[in-house]
């Protein structure tokens, strides 16, 4: 895939309508519109489908930093869900993934790419954004928190957070494995010491 093509922008209030071409009628997977990290699980099941994207709607009206979508010939092919990690309620909850130390990290919690786009590289391209994007901001660490793929054939639902493989690619490197299958991985341009 011509890379060269792709813009790569954060979500506005402007490119909304394109973020809700991407998702669809089902917002996603099952619903989500990219909010089950954002809430505790009850709240999120109780706000499904509409209540979900309203609530997003309304971070990104208050300018809030969500992700960024990769656009080709004026469509969104792709999404990134990237945000300072406290931003994850679900996340600052999670016994698996909960933080190993007090260093101020985003986290990429989410990936959507169009399935006619999917296995060409675009994840890739996506991490790479938001890593230009890090330097830009000043931002010292990015957190993820992919899938170690259990088969060659894993169904495209199971690796919404990303592929291990992926972020190794990226530079990132595991500081954590409270889940063998779904390690904390963490890039920087500075030293990153593992956690014991």
């Amino acid at each position: 895939m011509n890379f060269s093509s792709i813009q790569f922008k954060p979500l506005t209030d402007e490119l909304w309508p394109l973020f809700e071409d991407l998702f669809g009628t089902r917002g996603g997977c099952g619903g989500c519109w990219c909010m089950t990290h954002r809430l505790p699980k009850k709240e999120f099941e109780e706000n499904k489908y509409a209540g979900n994207k309203t609530r997003l709607h309304q971070l990104v009206k208050k300018h809030e930093p969500v992700g960024f979508l990769a656009i080709y010939n004026q469509q969104a092919i792709g999404w990134i869900s990237m945000a300072p990690r406290e931003q994850f309620a679900r996340l600052e909850q999670s016994r698996v993934h909960k933080r190993i130390d007090d260093e101020k990290v985003w986290s990429i919690t989410c990936f959507f790419i169009k399935k006619e786009f999917r296995n060409q590289g675009l994840s890739l391209q996506l991490i790479e954004e938001a890593k230009a994007f890090a330097r830009k901001n000043k931002i010292k660490m990015l957190e993820a928190y992919p899938v170690k793929p259990y088969t060659e054939k894993m169904p495209d639902a199971f690796a919404w957070t990303g592929i291990y493989s992926t972020f190794v690619k990226a530079g990132f490197v595991v500081v954590s494995e409270a889940s063998k299958s779904k390690p904390m991985m963490r890039w920087s341009e500075e030293t990153i010491v593992r956690s014991p």
